[in-house]
Parts: structure tokens; sequence; C-alpha cells
């Protein structure tokens, strides 16, 4: 979903949410990879039954990844996309169903903004082609050492992840292949069912999941209880998870790492960008580079977020029954406002500065006139949310205003900070000047005295004059670098203005970069100025600013039947590039948001010629791709070779707004309807709409079912009903399905073939309902709530100590122990009991007591652990005997025990002391506080000096 900042905000505000998963990895035992098993108990503590892929999220970073090179081939790409999946099965083992979904052809809504992303990334190829071209072209003129240029042909255009090109074709059978090599030779794969919706299956990867999941919830012997797990890192998937109110869903992402370094395009190094690019060093290859280390997976959890928005959305006194469920949907409803795929968001509500808290505010003091809830299983009731708006409108003009602030006071820090940065490079000492002196750093253990230290000092200081010049040509050999600094002539007296020139340019960066904002929305009247510059429309024109709002209205409502109950419209989108204010919403109650039933949508081919600039015309078929840059096309207005970007208030051109002209499908249909007839036949098959399709093994229960039903003589078109293990819908025969025992050729170069074959497949469709069917957005019967997980707000103090955090996805059993070191060190420091009970002896069995105990100690010089003797002979009430016994070599010490005395020997000398004397000092100890610390009985506070803090020292 387009809300960059989302996944940041939701997991600064609600921490508890994210846990970091346990992955278990290979490891190579002598030179042999043993692999990990997926079918033996789950690391993170709990049993998924189901993992939901929404590939688009794995197929892009595999195919151009940012922090590593790229794969240098589709094998490679498709090899890399295997490994990924194979990762997140060893992280999630699904118990029962695998549904692997691909992008297909998206409603006409979402076409709006691919076009937009497509054409902006055909753009800024076309720019940093250009770019890199321009600095190899200087670095080679000065000399630089340069790896060699990549050829044009090899360079990935990454357009062609795109439903209906020859590259989604052949993931398809890549795929294909794929789930027969693990069903039929991985343990873990072997007992699941298996869902591939490639990309001839119209709709968005993550929307035909959740159109699953509700169409199966609709069964009658649906698990309420099933544990669901949703791998994607769109923000979109969080509110399509709190739509299912399912109580076990959790979404697993990769974690995100802010600056993560990425290699240079020129010469593949890290640590700089292309324009501060000076080449390879000389004594250095490009092959032997290091990239980050793999990305971690982390889990979100939902269940732990319903928690949190419980305590959030806590709304006492209300006029009519809480429910918390109907409250969760008009929490993901408020959240659209700050931006979707489908829709600009507001002017007035940027999520960085606390849009969605500012909304949640405005809803709990509003539900108590609203009289109820926003939404009810995908409708929204407008009169309420006009109250919401008004509210809002109201304080727009306060809100651009405190923005601008904010902006001005964060550039004067930037300013400062840039000062200050300047100030200590200025004074940066260059440690480069003392490599290859005595001065240089040398391992530890060879030091070498100083020679000559003045003229050693002197070398560095007359080096130091010529650093910036050396500095710059470290990669340049001597004969281009005398070649680069000459100039011709008439470019020297232009020299002597560079100074001029510099200075200006410092000025033009310090100028404010708004004073060409046209809107100004923290000034007055910035209403009248927005819709004349971003509509073009006359400030008297307010008919056409509600219009804008009644279009916005109409979305919202689209929006959210899109995540409740399916894709309301594949025709309608929103006609404008800018939102409309907030306080422009008046007399939206009685707006209609009924949409056209019954709308199809595009087909594969269609959507490239809707979406592709002209740049990617490759993967279009070639009598299509002439309309595109014909002069006589009918259609060529729709691919413009340049464009406006507008920041609208933003600092990058990715956050900017597109200004394409929108695609009237009625002449793009008529453009193309005499060109379908020279489409081959491979084309043509791309140009279809497809099935998803199911795989079983051997070893599932619906496997006969499936076979014999594969085996059966019927049409291709023939539907049967299959229900197995939770699954229910339509099943149809597949062409692509290998018989048992047969052979499977890979599409891959170098993997191996599949013989010997247990594995079928079928075409498979989701159960289907009556027109008007309205899934509820409700929690099932018979769902069980998780263990919570945040800590209760209403313990008492005893449960307030006994409560333990989970860290984790479930709760721990293992319990921190120490061992006897750590229990005699807890008694040596901790402070002990004192009390009218803590001097009174053992209890008396009969006329004696004898205790003893053995422990070994020794502190000798050879290190030997010998027996440390300490007995006690009570007898009551006037005889007390207590010895010690210890001995080691060299500066041990022994003891030995009488009746009534005490023997101590210590390096052969022999003292005798009453025990009677003993006794009244163990009393007079005892009588005492003793100081804390490691010698606390050794020291003795004497009666008299106590207060003066004195102590004596005492063997």
């Amino acid at each position: 979903m387009g809300v960059p900042a989302f996944f940041r905000w939701l997991s600064r505000k609600y921490p508890s949410v994210i846990v970091h998963c346990v992955e278990q990895k290979a490891v190579d035992v002598n030179g042999v990879r043993i692999p990990i098993d997926s079918s033996e108990p789950n690391p993170n503590g709990v049993e998924f039954d189901n993992l939901y892929l929404d590939m688009n999220g794995i197929i892009h970073p595999c195919t151009h990844p940012e922090d590593k090179p790229a794969p240098r081939n589709e094998d490679e790409m498709m090899i890399a996309i295997f490994e990924c999946i194979d990762r997140l099965f060893r992280i999630v083992r699904p118990r029962k169903l695998l549904y692997m979904a691909i992008d297909g052809v998206a409603p006409r809504a979402k076409m709006n903004q691919q076009r937009s992303r497509r054409f902006r990334a055909s753009k800024e190829t076309v720019e940093k082609v250009n770019e890199i071209s321009r600095i190899r072209a200087e670095l080679l003129l000065k000399g630089a050492n340069l790896p060699p240029e990549k050829p044009k042909e090899e360079h990935f255009d990454s357009n062609c992840i795109t439903p209906g090109t020859p590259f989604m074709a052949r993931l398809s059978q890549c795929l294909h292949y794929y789930v027969h090599d693990r069903m039929n030779n991985d343990p873990g794969w072997k007992g699941i069912k298996v869902i591939l919706s490639d990309a001839n299956v119209p709709g968005e990867g993550e929307h035909k999941i959740m159109d699953y999941i509700r169409r199966q919830r609709a069964q009658p012997d649906h698990d309420p209880n099933t544990q669901h797990c949703l791998c994607g890192a769109d923000a979109d998937l969080i509110m399509l998870g709190l739509a299912t109110h399912e109580p076990n869903f959790t979404i697993i992402r990769e974690e995100f790492k802010p600056n993560k370094p990425r290699p240079c395009e020129i010469c593949g190094q890290l640590g700089h960008e292309i324009k501060d690019c000076i080449g390879i060093a000389r004594d250095e290859s490009s092959d032997n580079q290091m990239f980050g280390s793999e990305g971690e997976f982390i889990f979100v959890r939902l269940n732990v977020l319903r928690e949190y928005l419980e305590r959030e959305l806590q709304m006492p006194n209300l006029p009519f029954k809480y429910d918390f469920e109907r409250a969760v949907d008009d929490w993901v409803f408020m959240c659209f406002f700050v931006g979707n795929d489908f829709l600009p968001h507001l002017p007035s509500l940027e999520i960085r500065e606390g849009a969605i808290d500012r909304l949640v505010g405005l809803y709990k003091d509003t539900v108590y006139k609203t009289g109820g809830y926003l939404t009810d299983s995908g409708d929204v009731n407008l009169e309420r949310v006009q109250l919401i708006m008004s509210e809002l409108g109201k304080v727009e003009d306060q809100i651009f205003k405190t923005r601008q602030q904010n902006e001005l006071a964060f550039k004067a820090r930037e300013k400062a900070k840039k000062r200050r940065t300047e100030g200590f490079n200025q004074y940066k000492p260059n440690w480069t000047l003392v490599k290859d002196t005595q001065f240089a750093p040398a391992p530890l253990g060879q030091v070498k005295p100083v020679v000559n230290a003045r003229q050693e000092a002197y070398n560095i200081r007359k080096a130091g004059m010529h650093s910036s010049a050396e500095r710059h040509l470290q990669t340049v050999s001597s004969r281009n670098a005398l070649e680069s600094m000459l100039r011709p002539d008439e470019q020297k007296s232009s020299s002597t203005e560079e100074p001029k020139g510099q200075k200006r340019q410092r000025e033009e960066e310090d100028e404010d970069d708004q004073a060409h904002d046209e809107v100004r929305l923290w000034e007055d009247g910035f209403k009248d100025r927005y819709y004349e510059s971003k509509f073009d429309v006359s400030r008297e024109n307010l008919e056409f600013r509600y219009n804008v709002a009644l279009q916005y209205v109409r979305g919202l409502c689209w929006v959210l039947r899109y995540y409740y109950q399916g894709c309301a419209s594949w025709k309608w989108y929103f006609p404008y590039h800018y939102a409309p204010f907030a306080s422009d919403f008046v007399n939206i109650g009685g707006l209609s948001t009924e949409f056209e039933y019954g709308t199809k949508p595009f087909q594969p081919l269609e959507q490239l010629m809707g979406v592709f600039p002209a740049a990617s015309r490759s993967h279009v078929p070639k009598p299509w791709a002439s309309l595109m840059t014909d002069s006589d096309s009918p259609i060529i207005d729709f691919y413009p070779e340049d464009f406006k970007i507008d920041l609208n208030g933003k600092k990058f051109a990715w956050q900017g707004v597109a200004l394409l002209p929108f695609v009237d499908e009625k002449r793009l249909f008529r453009a193309l309807a005499s060109k379908y007839e020279e489409l081959t036949p491979a084309e043509t098959r791309r140009n279809t709409r497809g099935d998803d399709r199911l795989y079983v093994s051997v070893h599932n229960e619906a496997y006969k079912f499936v076979k014999g039903f594969s085996m059966k003589r019927i049409d291709l078109n023939a539907e049967t009903a299959f229900e197995f293990e939770g699954v229910r819908g339509t099943v149809l025969q597949a062409e692509d399905c290998i018989k048992h025992g047969g052979c499977l050729d890979s599409p891959v170069n170098g993997l191996s073939v599949i013989t010997d074959n247990v594995v079928y497949c079928v075409r498979f469709r989701d159960p289907q309902y009556p027109k008007g069917f309205i899934f509820p957005a409700v929690k099932l019967k018979g769902a069980k709530a998780p263990s919570r997980v945040l800590k209760p707000q209403d313990l008492d103090p005893e449960a307030n100590r006994n409560w333990r955090p989970v860290i984790g996805m479930a709760p721990s059993n293992v319990r921190a122990t120490i061992g006897q070191a750590g229990h005699r060190m807890l008694d040596h420091h901790a402070p002990k009991v004192s009390g009218p009970y803590s001097n009174v002896p053992p209890p008396n069995y009969g006329n004696n007591y004898s205790r003893g105990y053995n422990q070994g100690n020794n502190y000798g010089g050879n290190n030997s652990y010998q027996n440390y003797n300490r007995g006690y002979n009570y007898q009551q009430p006037s005889s007390y005997n207590r010895g010690y016994g210890g001995g080691g070599g060299g500066g041990g010490y022994e003891t030995r025990h009488h009746q009534g005395n005490y023997d101590n020997r210590s390096g052969g000398q022999s003292h005798r002391t009453d025990y009677r004397d003993r006794s009244q000092q163990m009393d007079n100890r005892q009588q005492y506080d003793r100081p804390p610390g490691p010698y606390r009985d050794r020291y003795i506070a004497s009666p008299p000096q106590r207060d003066a803090n004195r102590y004596s020292y005492r063997r």
C-alpha cells in the first residue's frame, strides 16, 4: 500500500507486535551440506497450518537486488526465487497448505498507479544509464581503472514483472517444476497441498489470497482456529489481516535495515555513490568485494496488534453496545485516509505527523454523536464519516502552519549540523600521510625505534601540501592525469570566475526551497491557490471542488469494499491526480456507494498496453508495439516520452506525482481490435485468463481423488466438487498434469529432470456464492483467543511480581538456572536475613545433633581440587564444636577439630584458642551490622567506634 512510513510508525508505537524469527540453517560437516528437515517441529514454537506467499514481494528483490550483485541471467533469477521460497518454508513450516500468488491483471484503479510506477522507472533507468556513461567516460579519460561495461542487452528491465510478458510465462513454468521437485523429494512438502495462482489469474496477489481466505471462512466446516501466516512486505497486508478477523494471523517479512550499503553500479564497490566513484584501486580486484549479510525475517503478530487496539479503542459509556470487531474495522477504514494504492492521501494527513493518532482521537470524540460505527462488513455510513471530516477540516489550516514551522526548524538544524561537520572536516587529520612511514601503525609486538624523527616529520608535512591532489589521482596514471589538467586557452579565462560561481552555488543551496511553491499551504487562501494550481480551475468554481470530494468518497467506499468483499468494480478509478481537502467533504451523506456489477478485468496484453511506456515495448507483441511509437497511432498520446513530476511539497522525485494522461479504455480497445489476428499462438496463450493450480502428492489424503479425476476422459472445462482437509472448491483437469511415474524436464539450466513423479496437478476454483452475498466481518463461533502477550493493566501486587513477559511467538518453558558457583556468589554478596530468629540454632533431635558436609575447595599452587571438610558437633546446651579442614599444595592451610578446642595450623605454626573466647567474639560479631562487600566476614565494627566507621581487621 502507498504508505511508506506506516510500518515504521506501527513498529515504534506497538513494539511487541514484532518478533524475530528463529531460523535453522543448513550446516557443512566435513564438506557435506546437511539440509534442514522442515518436517520437524517448528523452532518458533507455533505450528502454522497455511502459508501464503505474495510472490511479487519475492520476485522483485531476487531479480534486481539492491544490496548485492544482480543475477547474470534469468536462470540465476529463478534459482534465487527457489532459494527464497525454500528459506521461508523452513521458517514457517506449514502443515496443510502453501498458497503462492503472483500478481495478475489488477483493477483499473490500481492500473493507474502501476502506469505511474512503470513510466517513472523507465525514465529513471534512462537517466541513470546516461549518467553512468558520462561518469565512465570522464573516469576513463583520467585513466581510472574500471571493470568492463555491462552490455546493454543484459540490463534487466524490471517492468517485465507484469502479467502477459514472456518473463512471467516462463516464471510460471519454472514454479510448476519447482513444486513438483519439492513435493517429490522434500519430506516437509509431502503431506501438504500447494496452490499456485500465476499471472494469468486476474487480481493482485495479496487480494487473491484474501479472497481465498474469505471464501473458505464462509464454509460451514471451516476451522476458526486455523493458524495463518502471510508473507509480504506491503503495509496493506496488515490491514488485510485485520479485516479477516481471524484470531491467529501472522505476517512474515524481511526486516528492514536503513542505510544498508549498496554497491556502486560503475565499480561494484561499497561505500560511495555513483557520482563519487573514482574507480578501482590498481592493487584490488572487482571480484573479491564483500557485500552485506543475509537479511533476517520477522513476524508481525496481528493478535498482539489487536491487544494494543483493544486498549486504544476503549470508549466507555457509549450510547450503543460496544463491539471491538466493528471498532477494528473503523480503524482500518481511517488508515485509508493517510494513503493507499488507489487514492492520493489528503493534504492535511501525513503519517509522520501523527495523522492516524489524530484520526483516532477525532473518531473517539465524535462516536458519541454518530450513534454507531462507521463501517459494517465493507459498507460505509457516510453521514457518520461527515462528522469526522468536518472536525478535521476545522484544524486543517493549523496543521499546515505547524508543518511549516517544523520544516523551518528542521532546515535550521540541518544547516547548523552541516556547518559543524564542515568545520570538523576542515581540521580532520589525514591519516594516509603516515602510511609507509615510521609513524605508521604497526602490529603488536613489532615496535621499532624511530630513526631521524625530524626528517620523517618534514617529509610528512611536505606530503600534506599535495595530499588533496594525490588523493584525487590515486587511481589515475601520471600521463592521463597531466592530459586531463591541460585545458585550451579560451577556458583559462573562465577559470578566474570559478570562485564566484562556487559562491553563488553556496548561496543557492541556502535559499529556501519552498520559495517557488505556488500553493503555500501555510498561508491564508491556500485552498484557492491549490485548486487553481493543481486542477487548473478558477477560484470561484466551488462546484468542482465538491465534485472532487464526492469522487474521493466513492473511492474510499470502493477501497473498503475491495478489502472486505472483493473487487466491487474492475472499471472504476479516481479520475484526478490530487486529493481534495477535508473541509470540502460537504453533504456526502446522500452519495450512492453502489458500483457497476458484472465488470470484467483487462486481458493481460491489454493491461500491458495500458501501463507500459514505449521504452518497455520489447515485452509487448511486435504488432502492438508499433502503436506506442508510430506518430500516426490513434493512441500515441498515451505514451509520452517525457512527462512532468510534481513534487507536491515533497523532497524526492519518487514521492512526487507523475502527471501522466489517463488511459481511455474505449480508445485503447478500438485501436487493438484489428491487431488480435496478428498474435502468435504463444502470445495468445499469454493473453488468456487462467485458473489456479492445485498440487497434491501421494502422501496426501486427497491424492486418490485427484489421481482418479485426472485419469478420466472428460471435458477440460467440466468442474467437480473438491472437499478435503478444510479446502473447498471445484477442480478441473489440467493440460500440464504429469502422470504417476512420469518425468518432467527442468526449464532451468543445471537442474535435474524429475523422474518417478508422485504428484498430480489440477485446476482449482474457489467456492462461488450468489449475487449480493455479504462475507460477514465477524469473529467466527468457536474461535479461541490466543494467549495474551501484553502485560495486564489491572494486576494486583502479587500477580504483578509473578507476571512473566512472552519473548517469542509462544511462551517459553525454559527457566534460567545457576550452578553451584553462582549460588556461592549470591550467598557471599547478598545481605543475610536479620530478625528475631536469625540466630536460633538448628532443632535438637535427641541429646546430640550432628551435621556435616564435604565441599571441595583448594587454592593451592598446583591447581589441584581437594576436599574441604567442615563439620558441626552440637551438644546442648553448653558445648558447640566447629572445625575446618582443608589442604593444598604450597600456601594451603589445615584445620583440625578437637573437643572444646580450636586448633589451627598454618605454615608449620600452631595456635590454640579457647572455645569460650571464640564463642563470645562470634556473639559480638553478630551483634553489629556487617558492611557489604566481598570481605564482609573479615571486618567487624568495634562497638565504641561504630559511628566513626572504623573497622578492625581480624584473621
